[in-house]
């Protein structure tokens, strides 16, 4: 009779048995909601990481696109200063166009032609006079085409004079300067400059 247990035992040890459940429920619970957490900090701390990046990246780009609007400018305003540059060299260059010319056509002009009018228009000099043969204007011509000043000699009219006792024929001849700035081209850089 000594061994007879007559304590509810069952109950308790079914009761033990149920507190070891719920603490091992809590434990565990606990646990997983402690790695939800720390994973869910984690990502949370990368996303944060990737939007400040993502954000110093637009910064930067913002910064960036003011720097290219700025070099856009800086290389339109350098454009229009050497075309600036450009006309005032070749203004420079043309100082001194007149009496180059002068000289250029008296050595040009074989004996039998007379210059009797000469008019600078642009970048052109009209030639009028009068010659003794055709011949002597075709020599003028290709004197012209080999000189380093004058180029494209273009003759406008050739007449002849039959009341001239040396039957001499008038002609009318435009020729170009080489290297000289065009009159127009000067005045709309001119108005660009002054619209800036």
């Amino acid at each position: 009779m000594a061994h007879i247990n007559l304590l509810p035992w069952r109950e308790a040890a079914l009761k033990a048995k149920e507190k070891e459940y719920y603490t091992i429920l809590t434990a565990v619970s606990l646990f997983a909601f402690v790695i939800v957490l720390a994973v869910n900090f984690y990502f949370q701390s990368r996303i944060d990481g990737q939007n400040s990046r993502n954000q110093f990246l637009k910064n930067e780009i913002a910064q960036l696109d003011i720097q290219i609007a700025e070099i856009k400018t800086l290389n339109e305003k350098k454009e229009a200063l050497q075309k600036r540059i450009d006309v005032i060299e070749q203004l420079q260059r043309s100082r001194n166009v007149g009496t180059q010319v002068l000289d250029e056509i008296a050595k040009i002009i074989p004996s039998g032609i007379y210059i009797t009018e000469l008019e600078k228009q642009g970048n052109s000099v009209q030639l009028t006079g009068k010659s003794e043969s055709n011949n002597h204007l075709a020599n003028m011509i290709r004197a012209i085409e080999l000189s380093d000043l004058l180029s494209d000699a273009t003759p406008e009219s050739i007449t002849a004079d039959d009341g001239s006792p040396k039957l001499l024929s008038e002609f009318k001849m435009k020729v170009k300067i080489k290297g000289l700035v065009d009159e127009s081209a000067t005045a709309s850089v001119n108005k660009r400059a002054r619209k800036r």
